[in-house]
């Protein structure tokens, strides 16, 4: 396995939030508009070379009620998907996974597949033990967010429902 990168500066700055909402938000608009054709893989950081699939995760707010759609690598492990809270390293977990834990009953969308039903939980010490190496396998740089945060990223499974 590589080592892993050094934290940037700055990560933890409101502004890379910000930043990740909004891209996030250009993510899921180009995503919709073209079906998957344009945005259904991420290039960025480890997946330059490596290409890695991109789902639409909706989920209800906690607190609001309001809908949310957040764009999100994935594994696909048999029937089930699975997700990582990474959030880019940031020492906080991501607001989709509050969500998603007050809600776990929700929907994802997929190159040429909308609305797939799922249900999520966040997976136990012994399975996020055995998926984790897939993951980083998948996408290398989880293993730098994981490098660069105190907190254990939660891997999220999300099962056909």
């Amino acid at each position: 396995m590589a080592a892993t990168k050094p934290k940037p500066d700055g990560l933890d700055k409101p502004i890379v939030a910000k930043i990740i909402k909004y891209g996030a938000k250009a993510n899921v608009a180009l995503y919709r508009l073209t079906n998957g054709r344009i945005g259904a893989t991420w290039r960025i950081g480890a997946g330059w070379s490596k290409p890695v699939p991109v789902l639409l995760l909706d989920h209800v707010g906690r607190r609001s009620g309001t809908r949310f759609t957040t764009p999100l690598l994935y594994l696909a492990d048999g029937p089930n998907l699975v997700i990582v809270a990474s959030q880019g390293g940031l020492p906080k977990n991501p607001q989709w996974l509050h969500n998603l834990t007050a809600n776990p009953d929700t929907t994802v969308d997929l190159p040429r597949e909308r609305g797939r039903a799922v249900r999520a939980r966040v997976a136990g010490p012994d399975e996020r033990a055995a998926l984790w190496p897939r993951l980083v396998e998948l996408y290398a740089d989880f293993d730098n967010y994981q490098a660069w945060t105190d907190r254990e990223i939660p891997v999220v499974v999300l099962e056909p429902r």
